[in-house]
């Protein structure tokens, strides 16, 4: 169970709520993004809203399709011609099948900053201003946030246990007093076993993209999304000195390799770290005396030289 490779495709291996063995393709040929679907997966059988995607050739859409436009388009008999141009389109053997991609390198992350923050929290609705603040202080993926539940609170000791559908494990995250507002607000309110959940339905939140996507509009900000707190999240770590392990087991990574993204976040800490040992080294070297009688005696011959051709 979990990541495999077809070919170049990678795809996840799950099981649905009534335990059958569901195999579906991420359709790309980076595992990251394999590892988002499945943890998407995971999260949506956690929140009862998992639906068997339904697997259908473009054929079979064709005939629907057709089916459905003969009974409601007067225009059927264009959409029939271009969609027999498609057949031929997507018939041919794709020319591209023996090529190596390049490989795909991160060449950066992009985070929030606070004068973005601001504006967001300030456009954001009520009940996204709180999803955000737990988002940017407590580092947790989109569905671990909408899976969390009462029971994995312990307000007394400051404790979240986050169960990870992408690696199956739980971890302790500690509570800061920003995260502790938001969760004693909500906990006023408590109508369901769902830390948050809908206002008006009481359900657990399912997408709110649409919403925070709104939010980012009005506040003027483009290319952040609920994964970008996230990235926010650990980069503030590492620009705060906060150690790369100490990072990874908060983030939940099951790798080091995977939060040494954020190491690039954190240069001016790398140079008052080097420049730390500037001069370290004088105070170990001992210079012999016959070796002090040698500079001495080569500093004289060089003076004297230096004089002898100036004259």
């Amino acid at each position: 169970m979990g990541i495999y490779k077809r070919g170049r495709v990678y795809w996840i291996d799950f099981y649905d709520p009534n335990r059958n063995r569901v195999q579906e393709s991420s359709q790309s040929t980076t595992r990251r993004d394999a590892e988002n679907l499945l943890a998407l997966r995971r999260s949506e059988i956690l929140r009862g809203v998992y639906k068997q995607p339904v697997k259908m050739t473009f054929g079979e859409f064709g005939e629907r399709y057709m089916e459905h436009a003969k009974t409601n388009k007067r225009s059927w008999l264009r959409d029939q011609q271009m969609l027999e141009n498609l057949y031929d389109y997507f018939g041919k053997e794709n020319p591209v099948r023996k090529v190596k991609f390049f490989r795909e390198f991160n060449t950066g992350l992009r985070v929030v900053s606070p004068e973005e923050e601001k504006s967001l929290l300030q456009n954001a609705s009520p009940y996204l201003q709180d999803l955000i603040r737990f988002a940017l202080n407590m580092g947790l993926r989109i569905g671990e946030i909408f899976s969390l539940r009462w029971s994995n609170v312990d307000l007394q000791k400051g404790i979240l246990n986050v169960f990870a559908p992408k690696t199956q494990r739980i971890r302790e995250v500690p509570v800061n007093s920003e995260t502790r507002k938001v969760l004693e607000a909500w906990r006023l309110h408590k109508k369901s076993e769902f830390v948050f959940y809908n206002p008006e339905t009481g359900k657990p939140f399912v997408d709110l993209k649409n919403g925070f996507a709104l939010g980012c509009k009005k506040a003027g900000i483009s290319g952040v999304t609920w994964h970008t707190l996230r990235h926010t999240f650990a980069s503030r770590l590492v620009g705060s000195g906060v150690d790369i392990v100490t990072v990874k087991e908060l983030l939940g990574h099951s790798s080091i390799s995977v939060t040494m993204r954020y190491a690039h976040t954190n240069f001016d800490s790398k140079r008052a770290a080097v420049e730390k040992l500037d001069g370290f080294g004088d105070n170990l070297v001992t210079v012999p005396k016959r070796m002090h009688h040698d500079r001495a005696k080569l500093s004289l011959i060089g003076a004297a030289s230096y004089n002898t051709s100036r004259s």
